[in-house]
């Protein structure tokens, strides 16, 4: 307690002097306590001086317990080495035993395998040199099972050995049967009667040896049988156009003349087909030799004759060789005469053989095209076939006007006045138009890409005027890859009428697309209008890009007229706030107010800020053409000028005059040109000169 509270307790214990009495039963009472306390604190200490005896104990017993237990596990571990070690030892030799038999049991099996090699190898030795054909196709497979055996031993001199000579045997086997089949069709097969029977099993042989042999056989056996096709057929009299379909009986005749004699090749090998084939291919060159060495044009009648037997031909090829799984023969294929069910399929056929020429032909060329074109997904393939069409078309026009005028030499003289084939003509001229503008919309397709990937671009937030953007150079390339083809493939008329309708339709476009952008900065104008040049730029280009110029001027005007639209936009965009509607009728006379609001969308204006310029320019109304532009002095040209004279006097007093103001205009609609060097400045001016009316166009003049 705290010396004033224990103050406090005695004076509360003994408050009067009457109260000290009781000092001495007090004192009693503590010393008493006292006592007590002593004595409970000494038992404590005489405890916990027995337990720490006792700890010390028990912390001996587990220290010598623990002691002993890792000397336990050391002694365990021991034993578990000594164990492993053991039954390693025991274990080495099993493997060992296990090793030894299993180097046996190959060795034993590859010396019985190479036994079986070496004695298969003398027996087809025996078999080649004795021409037993059909023994010998039976140990061919045997002896090249064996040899994959070996594939890991082929650095084994033995081996080695054993394989040049199955491949020696193989080589004389190969040149025994070639020149077994060199006597077939020269007439011993009727005088030895076995001589088919050898034959067809040493078909049996070359299908055991490697494919290239069979090709190499069926390919001499078909050049062998189209000898005497090719000496008849190019000789003077028969290597005419009215003996065509000679050739093709020729080929029939053939068919079915070895039709038995053939039977000795396996029907897998398609030896009539290929023959077919072969034939098909020959008589092709040489048809195309006689049309090229033709002196004069050849008569209408024996082409026709030739082509409808040429078709012919080819439907009873495609009747008997087309899949359908018949099990006709020769002469029933080819001697059929109620084709009607089948023709359609016989059509379908030979259109994709032709086609699979024309991609052979073209190679990888338009495949290459096709991956370098941006958005070529209308192919060039296509644009090969319409101007195939249209080529046709205009052979087919020409001839048309033709053949009439032979019809009516034959006819009689009452008759020929009926002869017209201008209907016909009419057809066949809808069909040239009807491709030439399929080849418009197909390369505008094209187009589709890039025209909303210029959409697309940020005009509002660009920093700067650089290079053409990036669709431009799309655009170029996807001309590039079809403008000179179709100027190889169209005659310059066609061609001409191909150029005006694809200027007609991609100006206006481009200038309708420029509407479609979202808000365009001054930067962006003038990057918009750089790429506008380079457009305008490859367009002039086609012409030569196609290699037909003969027309290239007045197409040249044209497109130069409808690019200078979207030239003319592009630079009201860039005219000040204050100036837009002046500069808009200056050089867009026949714009409409509703292209006006959208231009100042494409500005920026917001809908409060368009008003006032509305207003004013809606005040104008359709006198808007015939009022001057005050805040410029330019005047501007009518829509219509319904008295040219008056106004070119206006136009050379008031465009003069106010030529400082004009000026002041132009280095506003260019004020971003300092960014972009001279070149700017020109591709703001070269536009305005190339109108042909306006205000700008008369400043230029002066």
């Amino acid at each position: 307690m705290e010396k004033t509270s224990t103050l406090d307790y005695i004076n509360q214990m003994f408050p009067t002097e009457a109260s000290l009495s009781g000092v001495e039963p007090l004192m009693q009472k503590v010393h008493n306590e006292i006592r007590v306390v002593d004595a409970e604190i000494l038992t404590a200490v005489r405890q916990q001086s027995n337990s720490g005896s006792k700890a010390k104990e028990d912390l001996a017993a587990a220290t010598s317990a623990v002691k002993e237990l890792m000397y336990k596990v050391r002694e365990i571990k021991s034993k578990a080495e000594q164990s492993e070690a053991m039954v390693q030892e025991i274990c080495r030799d099993i493997k060992k035993l296990d090793f030894a038999k299993k180097h046996i049991t190959t060795t034993i099996t590859a010396l019985h395998r190479l036994t079986m090699l070496v004695s298969a190898i003398e027996q087809l030795q025996v078999m080649a040199s004795k021409r037993q054909y059909k023994e010998a196709s039976a140990q061919l497979e045997a002896v090249s099972q064996l040899c994959s055996h070996f594939d890991g031993y082929r650095d084994n001199p033995k081996i080695t050995e054993l394989r040049d000579k199955f491949k020696n045997i193989k080589q004389i086997l190969k040149s025994h049967v070639f020149s077994d089949f060199s006597s077939l069709g020269t007439g011993k097969e009727t005088e030895e009667t076995n001589l088919l029977q050898h034959l067809s099993d040493a078909c049996l042989v070359v299908d055991a040896l490697e494919p290239s042999v069979r090709e190499e056989l069926v390919k001499n056996f078909c050049d062998k049988e189209l000898i005497s096709y090719q000496q008849i057929f190019e000789g003077a009299e028969l290597a005419k156009l009215d003996k065509t379909e000679r050739r093709y009986a020729w080929v029939k005749r053939r068919l079915r003349t070895n039709e038995e004699i053939w039977k000795i090749f396996p029907t897998s090998w398609h030896v009539d087909y290929l023959l077919c084939i072969q034939f098909c291919k020959l008589t092709r060159t040489q048809l195309e030799d006689i049309l090229e060495n033709l002196k004069e044009k050849p008569d209408v009648g024996t082409l026709l004759m030739a082509l409808q037997r040429t078709i012919e031909f080819e439907e009873e090829l495609a009747d008997k060789f087309g899949g359908s799984g018949s099990s006709r023969t020769v002469t029933d294929g080819f001697e059929e005469t109620d084709k009607t069910e089948n023709n359609n399929q016989a059509v379908l056929d030979i259109r994709k053989k032709y086609e699979k020429k024309l991609a052979a032909h073209q190679g990888n060329q338009d495949e290459d095209k096709d991956l370098a074109v941006p958005g070529a997904g209308t192919s060039d393939k296509d644009e090969r076939m319409i101007c195939y069409i249209v080529n046709t078309a205009e052979y087919c026009h020409k001839t048309a006007e033709e053949l009439a005028d032979n019809v009516s030499k034959i006819i009689d003289t009452q008759l020929a006045d009926a002869v017209d084939m201008s209907e016909v003509q009419d057809e066949f001229s809808a069909v040239i138009t009807k491709a030439l503008v399929t080849l418009v919309n197909g390369l505008e397709t094209k187009f589709d890409t890039e025209m909303a990937t210029m959409t697309r671009v940020p005009w509002s937030t660009l920093e700067s005027v650089g290079d053409q953007s990036e669709y431009v150079t799309n655009i170029k390339m996807i001309l590039n890859g079809s403008i000179p083809v179709l100027g190889s493939l169209l005659s310059t008329v066609y061609f001409q009428f191909f150029l005006d309708k694809l200027a007609s339709s991609l100006g206006p476009r481009f200038y309708l697309n420029i509407f479609k952008c979202k808000q365009i900065s001054e930067t962006g104008a003038q990057q918009m209008l750089l790429d506008t040049q380079a457009v305008k730029t490859i367009l002039l280009d086609i012409p030569s890009l196609g290699k037909q110029t003969s027309g290239a001027a007045s197409y040249s005007k044209f497109v130069s007229r409808e690019m200078s639209k979207a030239e003319a936009l592009l630079k009201v965009i860039l005219s000040p706030i204050d100036s837009v509607a002046d500069t808009y009728s200056a050089l867009l006379p026949e714009g409409t107010p509703s292209e006006f609001q959208r231009i100042l969308e494409l500005k920026g204006l917001k809908k409060a800020d368009q008003q006032t310029i509305l207003e004013d320019f809606n005040k104008r109304g359709s006198g808007i053409s015939q009022a001057p532009i005050a805040t410029s002095a330019v005047p501007v040209i009518p829509a219509v000028a319904p008295n040219p004279a008056p106004l070119v006097s206006q136009l050379s007093g008031s465009v003069i005059a106010s030529r400082e103001d004009v000026l002041t205009r132009a280095a506003a609609l260019g004020r971003g040109a300092a960014t972009t060097g001279f070149k700017r400045f020109l591709a703001l001016t070269e536009a305005a000169k190339d109108r042909t009316d306006g205000p700008f166009r008369k400043l230029f003049n002066a």
